[in-house]
């Protein structure tokens, strides 16, 4: 078992290529094939009409969580369809072995209308630090990777979120009505305002890669679910981005975290929409 991030570090230099190996090919197994070609016996409901999982989403699981833990043994696995299956399991997040965080199909809803805008998400974490993250789209044809203290790339080249144009309204995505509290409802709110740009999002993953990328400046959401924010989160860091609580505290992949967040190109407009959040709450 791992047991200090000297080794992991040295794990992802030897096995980067290889965890970004297992994501392409997961995607080729399990979901590509069935995008645009799924049954009405291979889509199922979970918590409500918008919350979809398929065949893809527990397929493409099942084999990474076999092939990430065979990549580095004593790590464990926490993933969106196994949690949901047990929630016990997201625990193993606060524990001390190494977590790969999982989601098979980020934008389940997307992939089932066979939009494009869906991606697989992988991150690697520690004693609750990021250190790693893939980022697949597989039906636009973009890997975004990130490791800390190394930067940011999609497709080979180094991601810099930069700063948004002075006088520009901020585009800010954020979270769709039905998943958020009153209290949170209020929060976001503070976002209608001039001089911001808000609109629902789509699939996280992909929408922290507009951040990191510069093409969106911001997200602002109202939930936890670590397979959903972990590889972001990281990606829009190491590209020279940040992420603020509500309260003004970094987010937290363990939990426990005041929302709802942000996650920003630059500090300054964290900062910014962080203000809003509170004035709207």
């Amino acid at each position: 078992m791992i047991q200090d991030t000297g080794t992991i570090e040295e794990f992802l230099a030897r096995h980067s290529a290889d965890v970004e190996e297992a994501v392409r090919a997961a995607a080729a197994a399990e979901i590509m094939p069935r995008w645009r070609q799924l049954a009405d016996h291979e889509v199922d409901v979970k918590s409500g009409p918008h919350d979809l999982v398929t065949d893809a989403d527990r397929k493409a699981e099942l084999y990474l969580t076999e092939t990430l833990r065979a990549l580095l043994p004593g790590s464990v696995v926490v993933g969106e369809e196994a949690v949901h299956a047990n929630p016990a399991t997201y625990e193993a997040i606060q524990g001390a072995a190494p977590v790969w965080i999982v989601d098979p199909v980020d934008g389940t809803r997307q992939f089932v209308h066979g939009d494009d805008g869906f991606c697989t998400l992988v991150a690697l974490a520690q004693d609750g630090v990021l250190r790693a993250s893939w980022t697949f789209a597989p039906a636009r044809g973009q890997f975004a990777t990130a490791v800390r203290g190394s930067g940011a790339h999609l497709d080979g080249q180094r991601l810099h979120a930069g700063a948004p144009a002075p006088g520009e309204d901020l585009r800010v995505a954020t979270s769709h009505p039905d998943y958020t509290t009153d209290d949170q409802k209020r929060a976001l709110l503070g976002l209608w305002t001039p001089g911001v740009a808000p609109r629902a999002c789509g699939s996280a993953g992909l929408e922290y890669l507009a951040v990191a990328r510069g093409e969106s400046d911001a997200v602002a959401f109202s939930w936890e679910a670590a397979w959903d924010h972990a590889a972001g989160l990281l990606l829009v860091e190491e590209a020279g981005g940040a992420h603020l609580t509500i309260t003004g505290e970094p987010f937290r992949v363990t939990g426990g975290n005041a929302l709802p967040f942000t996650a920003a190109r630059d500090a300054a407009t964290a900062r910014r929409i962080r203000a809003l959040l509170t004035q709207g709450a």
